[in-house]
């Protein structure tokens, strides 16, 4: 399978697809400070919230969700808290757990924030790409262990 090493095309993809990945990651966070005051994080934690039954989570799954570390993820809720669109309340089946829940503030900041922030990422990708090579993007990211893909939606 290797010999640690990448062959020239290997480093140009892995490459290309770094300095992709950290534009496009650069383009929205910018863009959502702008219109929202929102970070990209924060905003992830608002979506991942808001598909949640109850619009609440526990604060370890919500890290792996939006896969930060949780000392990350404690700083930003703490932000969201401070800003009321969040707040936290203690697990009645552990002591130590959180969970992570939705305001009605947060959820309006969310739906202000969702129409310019989905058609940035429509303008950085998907206007982009043919609707083959969604396809094909699509299949990538099952194949690479993308959780949220599958070859329906």
């Amino acid at each position: 399978m290797g010999n640690g090493r990448l062959d020239a095309g290997e480093q140009q993809v892995w490459r290309a697809f770094l300095q992709t990945n950290a534009w496009i990651y650069d383009e929205l966070e910018h863009d959502l400070r702008e219109r929202s005051d929102l970070s990209l994080i924060e905003y992830g934690i608002l979506v991942h919230l808001s598909e949640a039954p109850y619009m609440r989570m526990r604060m370890r799954h919500l890290a792996d969700s939006v896969i930060v570390s949780k000392s990350r993820l404690s700083h930003q809720v703490a932000r969201l808290e401070r800003d009321g669109y969040v707040y936290r309340e203690h697990c009645d089946d552990d002591r130590r757990g959180y969970w992570a829940v939705l305001t009605e503030p947060g959820l309006m900041a969310l739906a202000r924030a969702a129409p310019a922030h989905a058609d940035r990422v429509r303008d950085l990708l998907f206007d982009r790409l043919t609707p083959e090579q969604v396809t094909q993007l699509r299949g990538i990211l099952h194949a690479l262990g993308g959780d949220e893909v599958s070859s329906s939606g």
